[in-house]
This record gives C-alpha cells, structure tokens and sequence, in this order.
C-alpha cells in the first residue's frame, strides 16, 4: 500500500477512484476570468472547489485566467470544497502573450505539501529545487500539452536530483517520476500512481574558494 495516491485525468470526470491529489488539465476549466468570476457570472473556481469536496481530495486544475485583459497560465488548488488559491506561471518566454506571476505554489494539504510548477517553469531548476528544500511531498506540473520529449526527461531528473517525486499533467498524457530514477506514464483518460513520500537526506560538502584571511569565529 502506498502512503499517497496521485490521480491525473484527462477531462472531466464524475468520481475519481480513491487518492489524495488529483490533477486537471487546462480543458477542464479552460479560460477564467477574475471578473466574471467576483460578479457571480460563471463560477469555475467554485466547480473546482466542488470537485474537491465530492471526491473527498485535494484537487489542481491547470487554466487561463484573464484579469484586465492581462492572461495568464495558471493552476487552481481546491481542498475540501475550498478554494487554496491560485498559482501563475512565473517564466514567459519571448513571443508568448502571457504575463508572467510572481511567487512560487506550495500548499500544505492534507497532510502532504504539494509544490505547483507550470508550463514554462518546468525548464527552470531552481523552482524544483526551491520547491523541494521547502519540504514538497510532490511537485505538481501542469503543460497544456506534451511538446517533445523534454518534459518527461526533466520530471525523472528533477525528482532524483532533488528527492521530491514530480507528477506531470500535459494535455492527454500522465506521467510520474520517482526519486529512484524510475517514471511511469500513462494516456488512459483516468491515471492512479501511488508513491511514499520520504524525507531523505546525504550529508554533502563543498570547498569554496576564497575568504582566505577571514577570521571566522564559532557560535
């Protein structure tokens, strides 16, 4: 038996079979506006929060949201029927209209702590890495859609380079990757994989250069 079971899905659902974190992708809720959303118009936020509650889970949708005409790749995480918040995709590259966020997406939920990273941020080091020294029992990472093979590579390096395990929702393909080196991947339209998340750690040192004629004292 597993300690964490990760379901990701293709589209919508009506019941996920049994797990603590399920993941969305960007069909699921597709476009948001904050707007229409504060004046009751449409309620997508709220239908995650649902999702959340009917299932008894922590839930992630990848989504658009547009705020004064500024759009953004975002993810919202729901648990228990309430809405944790949102995450923005931090890095945008050079010809993409999107705005970029500003903070990084860890959440604690129930009982685990569940790193976000988004499309572009993926291909950044050092959200996974920050991620992971801030206590992640999973990386969560959401793409609209597999482009190449990069994505699936740096999820199984990620995970065994910083000890977190990296669950990947990209359009119509799951993948999960394990501190061990190992990664599973899936096209079902429903994907279950279970992981134990542990905090294992070596003891590590460095030499650095330098500071030569620095008195150093210890406290």
């Amino acid at each position: 038996m597993y300690g964490m079971k990760v379901c990701i899905a293709a589209g919508a659902v009506p019941k996920l079979p049994e797990c603590d974190l399920a993941l969305f992708g960007f069909d699921f809720l597709g476009e948001v506006n904050y707007e229409s959303e504060l004046a009751g118009k449409t309620d997508k936020f709220e239908e995650a929060a649902r999702l959340s509650r009917a299932n008894g889970c922590t839930v992630i949708c990848g989504c658009n949201t547009v705020s004064r005409g500024a759009v953004r790749r975002s993810a919202a995480v729901a648990e228990k029927g309430k809405l944790l918040g949102i995450t923005d995709m931090n890095h945008v590259f050079g010809g993409e209209d999107y705005k970029s966020g500003a903070y990084l997406g860890l959440y604690q939920t129930s009982g685990y702590r569940v790193g976000v990273v988004i499309e572009n941020d993926l291909y950044f080091p050092e959200t996974v890495r920050t991620l992971s020294e801030c206590g992640c029992s999973v990386i969560a990472a959401f793409a609209e859609s597999l482009r190449g093979h990069m994505p699936p590579l740096l999820a199984r390096a990620y995970a065994y380079l910083y000890g977190v395990p990296v669950a990947v929702c990209a359009g119509g393909a799951a993948f999960f990757a394990e501190t061990d080196g190992g990664i599973a991947s899936s096209s079902q339209p429903v994907s279950l994989f279970g992981t134990d998340p542990r905090n294992n750690y070596r003891l590590s040192s460095s030499r650095l250069r330098g500071m030569a004629g620095e008195e150093r004292a210890d406290y």
